[in-house]
């Protein structure tokens, strides 16, 4: 049966209902707005009698009629080229962007994946933040051409050392107790690595910045994770005997590739968040245990997407040994400011168009859960790897976030996948780490 795929063209569930091939890609200008309003204003109407339900249940505000306008406003800019959703590098702004759009769509989105996993921790150190912001703002630096870059480089470095020398007992202080002795071994391998990078940048060598750079951040990266005292929340009863990664694991993916003369296989390393994502990443990693993915081919891979996970015969999904049925999860989406997911619904469907999820579709590489567009909980195995290119995915505007569940990212080779066609085959996936933060491992119990 057919692979489920993400919407690519839906900004509001009104628009998901419309079949895709009723919306070629070219043509999306070409449909009508008026029918788009008298289906959303359908979908207004309709929700005030949810609002109940979903005050009750997900603790979220009521639906407004601001809110509902800005649905509308949000899918009639897809339909006829509203400024304030530039989808095409030709669009121009012939008005100013409406003032409740602006947070969605404002600030520089954060890119690299190494950089999204640090900042999706469950911590709150304003110390060890300002140590690595200008770690990170080094790969900026290196944009200048030749050596000149190095001045700027040591701008960075200068600064996130001296937030180190400043602030070191109150990383300290703020890591868990449990961890507090790997921490600091860290801490002292950091101090180390940036008087190895000062005379990196003395000695004018442009070349060793980044690696060293990289380095740096690896070990700031795990300071803030051992920084996190246990699993921050309770998942919800119902979900709570399911495989849960609570914490982080990483994973090798090998993938032979069939029809390339240059190069036979490729290795990408995936980071997998349980902190923002345990039931998703959860049940991912249990199919990883079970070797589900072994031999499976890429299904598909459009210049949008990579997706995987359909295994052969007439079901969609992984069927449970246990039960003899198809397991599903719910869809889980964890917004910054709050404490745990939301699950079993969409921030449209909930109400919160300028939420920020915590785990974004911003980077190359960005991992998720794939499901039937009209169901959400109807995810089981099929995952897919978004490719940054595509103009219907701006940055912090994108018709991705809070409607499909983010568990990881690829942080090492990620501009291979958009080498990947369809056929090529995985030919392992295998964990490096983080096994131990697995619980209720369905496949130690059957295979």
């Amino acid at each position: 049966m057919a692979a489920k795929t993400p919407c690519l063209y839906c900004s509001s569930m009104a628009i998901s209902k419309l079949p895709r091939s009723h919306i070629p890609l070219g043509n999306i200008n070409h449909v009508s707005a008026a029918w788009w309003g008298r289906q959303l204003s359908l979908r207004c109407s309709l929700k005030a009698s949810q609002k109940a339900q979903l005050r009750d249940k997900l603790k979220v505000k009521l639906f407004s009629l601001k809110e509902c306008a800005i649905s509308i406003a949000l899918a009639v800019g897809l339909v006829t080229g509203m400024p304030f959703v530039d989808w095409s590098p030709n669009a121009y702004a012939a008005n100013p962007a409406m003032a409740d759009l602006s947070v969605l769509i404002s600030g520089p989105p954060i890119k690299d994946p190494g950089a999204l996993l640090r900042y999706a921790l469950p911590i709150d150190n304003k110390a060890i933040r300002e140590v690595q912001k200008p770690l990170e703002d080094i790969t900026d630096s290196l944009k200048v051409a030749g050596v000149k870059a190095l001045d700027s480089v040591e701008r960075n470095l200068r600064q996130s050392s001296q937030a180190l020398k400043q602030g070191k007992s109150l990383i300290i202080s703020g890591l868990a107790e449990s961890k507090k002795d790997h921490g600091v071994e860290l801490i002292d391998k950091l101090e180390t690595g940036m008087d190895e990078l000062q005379q990196i940048v003395v000695d004018r060598n442009r070349d060793a910045v980044a690696p060293k750079q990289k380095e740096l951040l690896a070990y700031v990266g795990s300071v803030e994770e051992d920084m996190v005292d246990g699993f921050p929340y309770e998942v919800p009863e119902e979900y709570q005997s399911m495989p849960l990664l609570k914490g982080r694991a990483t994973v090798d993916m090998k993938v032979k590739v069939k029809d390339n003369p240059n190069v036979d296989e490729f290795m990408f390393r995936i980071v997998l968040d349980g902190y923002n994502a345990p039931v998703t990443a959860g049940n991912f990693l249990d199919l990883v245990q079970r070797h589900f993915y072994d031999g499976m081919e890429i299904q598909r891979a459009d210049g949008f997407v990579v997706q995987t996970g359909d295994p052969e015969g007439p079901t969609e999904g992984f069927i449970d040994p246990s039960t003899e049925k198809t397991r599903t999860i719910p869809l889980e989406i964890m917004v910054n400011g709050e404490k745990s997911p939301f699950y079993g619904a969409t921030l449209e469907e909930l109400g919160l168009y300028k939420a920020q999820t915590r785990l974004p579709f911003n980077a190359f590489g960005t991992m998720a859960m794939a499901r039937e567009e009209f169901e959400n909980n109807s995810a089981s195995s099929q995952v897919f790897w978004l490719l940054k290119e595509s103009e219907l995915t701006p940055s912090n505007a994108n018709i991705l976030d809070g409607r499909y569940a983010v568990f990881g990212y690829i942080t090492e080779n990620e501009d291979y996948l958009a080498d990947l066609k369809v056929g090529d085959v995985i030919e392992s996936i295998q964990v490096v780490s983080g096994l131990d933060n697995l619980v209720n491992p369905s496949y130690k119990i059957a295979r």
